[in-house]
């Protein structure tokens, strides 16, 4: 099992490089997991890494991009049965 941060990210976060901009923000910090739009609008984010990173991760996540403009986190930190090697967009 893997420490793992689980996000919905809901706002102004579809059409505005959101996901590209997780994806920076995670390689930055040596997170792997996964990131993809869902169909409500809204962005979900499976993170894996340190405690510390994945707390970092998670504020600036809370603050968004410069063209988004994130209105709600639900953050569940969670033991998630598999392991990613790396950070990945998915469609």
């Amino acid at each position: 099992m893997a420490k793992s941060l689980h996000c919905i990210v809901s706002g102004k976060v579809q059409g505005v490089f959101f996901r590209s901009w997780i994806f920076d923000q995670a390689n930055n910090l040596g997170l792997t997991g996964w990131v993809r739009n869902i169909g409500d609008g809204k962005v979900e984010v499976l993170a894996q890494g340190s405690d510390e990173n994945m707390q970092i991760f998670k504020d600036h996540l809370v603050q968004g991009s410069p063209l988004s403009r994130v209105d709600n986190l639900e953050a569940n930190w969670t033991d998630y049965d598999k392991e990613y090697p790396d950070f990945q967009i998915r469609g």
